[in-house]
């Protein structure tokens, strides 16, 4: 199934996100997380472009067939295209193919440290392109509320989102960010840019102290003062901080979803038992909500 289609069906959609296993490591092993998160009923989970290899070594593809085949629950697979060639990216394609997944989120992928990229695709939007030519799969693409680190200004990343959404993007999902204020004012900019597609809204809740330093590495997100309060008040205490960074991904989607958003997309660290807290919090206002939609 299409996930567009979930999007015209919904008036929320509610979507997880989940890391394979590293190439030495069982598959099973991750069986039971997957079981707890299908119990949440999610829309569907995307599954990021594990690192560790070719094509075969890849775990992405593998795992978004598990999804669909054994636990029933519509897969989004990430594929990064950087430092790609043609003759590559059509065998992950024609694997995705014949797994049956049917969704794709385009990525362009970190860029390489050893010095610049010299394949046939190093943009999302060729990577978009490519598939939107030669394959039938839906597409999502990513959306930076407060500007990808490597782009000059919000401008700028707005005008390569849109040739993004012009080569035939179905959604977007945005990075993480912990400021509601900072995604509705990217959302208004959108708009005016001409980007009509739906955009979930990544959150992302913060559980330890170990995901600060990578969320700032990742992204170099603007934690609110009352988010830095409780990041000082609690880091000491793994229980609490644990406890007071799933309220505030609470706190966020409530506003959110009142804020009617298309949908919310968690990223979950593979951690079932925050994804079932938070889906418990917030399950009837999105109930509530896509009730009226069907009536």
């Amino acid at each position: 199934m299409k996930i567009k289609n979930i999007f015209k069906e919904k008036e929320v959609v509610f979507s997880l996100e989940v890391f394979p296993p590293r190439p030495d490591v069982p598959i099973e092993n991750i069986y039971q997380t997957l079981e707890e998160l299908k119990d949440i009923e999610p829309d569907y989970i995307s599954v990021t472009y594990g690192a560790g290899g070719g094509v075969r070594k890849n775990r992405t593809c593998e795992l978004s067939s598990i999804l669909k085949e054994k636990y029933d629950v519509e897969a989004l697979a990430h594929l990064t295209c950087i430092n790609s060639d043609q003759e590559t990216l059509n065998k992950i394609l024609a694997r995705l193919e014949a797994k049956n997944i049917d969704n794709i989120l385009a990525l362009r992928g970190d860029r390489p440290t050893d010095g610049d990229p010299l394949g046939d695709y190093n943009y999302a939007y060729q990577l978009i392109e490519h598939i939107k030519k030669h394959n039938d799969f839906g597409i999502a693409a990513a959306c930076y509320p407060e500007g990808h680190l490597e782009t000059e200004n919000l401008d700028q990343d707005l005008e390569y989102l849109k040739q993004k959404v012009d080569y035939g993007v179905d959604y977007l999902i945005s990075q993480m960010f912990f400021d509601n204020s900072i995604f509705y004012k990217f959302r208004r900019r959108a708009e005016k840019k001409g980007i009509h597609v739906p955009i979930e809204a990544g959150v992302m809740p913060v559980i330890n102290k170990k995901q600060v330093g990578r969320i700032i590495e990742l992204s170099d997100a603007y934690f609110p003062e009352k988010f830095q309060r409780i990041l000082d008040k609690y880091e000491d205490n793994p229980e609490a901080l644990r406890d007071a960074g799933i309220a505030y991904a609470v706190e966020q989607i409530v506003d959110l979803i009142s804020s009617e958003v298309d949908g919310i997309h968690l990223y979950t660290m593979n951690n079932p038992y925050v994804a079932r807290r938070i889906k418990e919090a917030v399950g009837s206002l999105i109930t509530h909500i896509n009730g009226k939609k069907v009536d």
